[in-house]
């Protein structure tokens, strides 16, 4: 028998292996898009999309530790250090180590970073028009993505 004829009759049986048929793949390749079009958006402000997620979360409250960030991001905190360090070059945010616990350090936006939002402010429109879909519909989907989210988390 030969590879192909092997592939051919086992089809239906790995019909749950192709690529197609993974939501991983659906998430993955989705995420891939919606960075790029984020990407000229905030090529614009001088900013990454990560960046962009770390100043999103301090827009929403000023004066988070580097681990109060960390968290909100589901991220490590040495992977964020860089990141939270160029913002700081860029004159965005500045770090200053707590004056209760040296080890944890305080996030506070410059005006220029709080300027930032303002600039920023037409993104989720933009975003929302490339995706074709109703703000209905992407909320559902939201929604749905952070309940799978959630139950996934909750196996680690």
């Amino acid at each position: 028998m030969s590879t192909d004829d092997h592939s051919t009759n086992d089809a239906g049986t790995y019909d749950h292996l192709l690529l197609d048929s993974q939501l991983c793949f659906a998430l993955y390749s989705t995420s891939l898009m919606m960075t790029k079009v984020y990407k000229p958006l905030l090529q614009a402000l001088g900013l990454t999309y990560p960046q962009y997620l770390a100043m999103m979360v301090l827009w929403e409250r000023d004066g988070l530790t580097v681990g109060d960030v960390s968290t909100r991001l589901l991220t490590d905190p040495g992977s964020l250090t860089p990141l939270l360090k160029r913002l700081e070059v860029e004159g965005l945010l500045s770090r200053t180590r707590s004056k209760e616990d040296e080890r944890v350090v305080l996030l506070h936006l410059t005006e220029r970073g709080r300027n930032l939002r303002e600039k920023a402010k037409t993104i989720p429109s933009c975003i929302l028009g490339a995706s074709g879909m109703t703000l209905a519909k992407l909320k559902l989907m939201q929604a749905d993505l952070i309940a799978v989210r959630g139950n996934l988390h909750d196996t680690l």
